[in-house]
């Protein structure tokens, strides 16, 4: 099995952080391994975990704060 092309998350690494006061049972998580980040949702700790590089994140959460991603 060849590597991922952008690299290896490494899940033994993974320091899972979610919004300030979120103490909710289903909420989002993301860890920041080396140069890639990784977001799961909490309720499935041992689900899928979509890994971004630094300038998809960066692109993500630009798009979220100019509310490309609104449903309204």
């Amino acid at each position: 099995m060849g590597q991922h092309p952008k690299g290896d998350f490494d899940l033994s690494r993974a320091v899972w952080q979610r919004a300030e006061g979120d103490t909710s049972e289903s909420a989002v998580e993301v860890a920041f391994v080396d140069d890639l980040i990784g977001m799961r949702n909490s309720a499935e700790p041992d689900g899928p975990v979509l890994v971004f590089t630094q300038a998809e994140w960066d692109a993500f959460v630009a798009g979220a704060q100019d509310g490309e991603f609104d449903l309204d």
